[in-house]
């Protein structure tokens, strides 16, 4: 099987080990500041069938720039997203792409590096994500 290679600004994110609703939550994050292959109404669901299920898709990071000039912040108009659990999320993407994605990741979640891939022009990084609120609670 081939696949073409992903721009230079695009960054395609796998999740796994999470709910459904945790998916929707860390995908609606990214899709705040990036563009992306998941429209609105592609809303994660669950399987009827107890499997496991992994959510995929792709952010472009091309438009993160003007994000970056403007403070960086998250779009004011999406809440901060929470998760239940954490989220095991394989990113992968041009090193500063990646980069882009981890940093507006860790806006709003706690990101565990848990492992990284590179190569001469790919990365991928294996991350863990948690709410932030639960990790302050646990970590007074």
């Amino acid at each position: 099987m081939t696949t073409s290679p992903l721009a230079a600004s695009q960054v395609h994110v796998v999740l796994s080990d999470c709910s459904a609703a945790d998916a929707g939550s860390l995908f609606a994050a990214l899709c705040s500041r990036f563009s992306s292959d998941r429209c609105a109404e592609d809303a994660p669901h669950e399987s009827r069938e107890h499997r496991p299920t992994m959510w995929a898709g792709t952010f472009d990071t091309s438009g993160a720039d003007d994000a970056s000039a403007s403070g960086g912040a998250a779009d004011a108009s999406v809440p901060p997203a929470g998760l239940s659990a954490p989220v095991t999320a394989d990113v992968q993407g041009s090193p500063l792409a990646v980069k882009r994605v981890q940093e507006v990741l860790g806006e709003v979640f706690t990101v565990h590096e848990l492992g990284e891939d590179a190569g001469d022009q790919e990365v991928q990084l294996q991350l863990r994500l948690e709410d932030k609120s639960s990790h302050e609670i646990r970590s007074v």
